[in-house]
């Protein structure tokens, strides 16, 4: 049972469907209109909602303002190599923002969903740091 839900607006749901079950080990959940579906991956729901694809999440805000793609805030998914891992997905056509980088708790990269959402994929090198 999932303990946190995150919800990314997406321009395709087909196709952020496809992208987080193939590359990143999601599972669909329910997927009950075209604009709308929760996947998950472990402890982690992520629902998916498109602009304008309303009643719900993608709904326009009160002042009209649309909801969109985007942005810095970030989900973490935990690799156990990442260099492996970034060149699967390099080969696929995925998009990354940087490059590896190595903090002090681990490697990581941000990396674009088709919508332009960003996702960290993280490996650990201090054993705290593991999730």
């Amino acid at each position: 049972m999932p303990t946190v839900s995150v919800r990314y607006i997406v321009n395709d749901v087909n196709q952020a469907i496809t992208f987080y079950c193939q590359h990143l080990g999601f599972h669909e959940e329910m997927h009950p209109a075209p604009t709308f579906a929760m996947l998950s991956h472990g402890d982690l729901r992520l629902v998916l909602s498109a602009p304008g694809g309303g009643p719900g999440g993608g709904q326009a805000m009160p002042d009209g303002r649309m909801p969109e793609p985007g942005g810095w805030n970030r989900f973490s998914l935990q690799v156990t190599d990442i260099e492996v891992t970034v060149e699967s997905l390099r080969q696929a056509g995925a998009h990354f923002r940087n490059d590896i980088v190595t903090g002090v708790g681990g490697k990581q990269i941000l990396l674009d969903d088709p919508s332009g959402n960003p996702v960290e994929l993280f490996e650990p090198i201090l054993p705290e740091a593991r999730l």
